[in-house]
């Protein structure tokens, strides 16, 4: 089902503050040399849950850092709630995720131009498999 306009404006607002606020957490957190973004923000129908999907480089870290965004994520929903008050009546609740796709679209073009064969190593699909 496709997104209505509303989960839309409300997908792209809290994208933007959550990219704030989640780069503003990394510097003060003394944190360096890891760069995070937020990709999509998706917002079911009644408007009560967010899936945040995040992309953070290096690749390597990014598990560990999306871990550490699931654990914090009270004082982030506190923060946006603060930013969002004016246009939002009820926060909805935040669940982030990896968003592996540039990792992904690099090991494609890494196959395409010959330079890892994912026939010969199964193991570049594993991460793709439906469940």
């Amino acid at each position: 089902m496709e997104e209505s306009q509303r989960q839309k404006k409300i997908g792209s607002v809290l994208r933007k503050d959550l990219a704030e606020i989640i780069n503003k957490l990394l510097r003060d957190g003394g944190t360096k040399g890891i760069i995070v973004s937020v990709s999509k923000v998706s917002v079911t129908v009644d408007l009560t849950v967010a899936k945040v999907y995040a992309s953070v480089f290096p690749p390597d870290k990014a598990d560990a850092v999306v871990e550490e965004l699931n654990t914090i994520k009270p004082i982030i929903k506190h923060q946006i709630a603060l930013l969002t008050k004016n246009q939002l009546r009820k926060m909805p609740s935040l669940t982030f995720f990896n968003d592996d796709s540039l990792e992904y679209i690099d090991r494609i073009e890494k196959a395409v131009k010959g330079e890892v064969n994912p026939i010969k190593d199964p193991s570049l699909l594993e991460r793709r498999k439906k469940k």
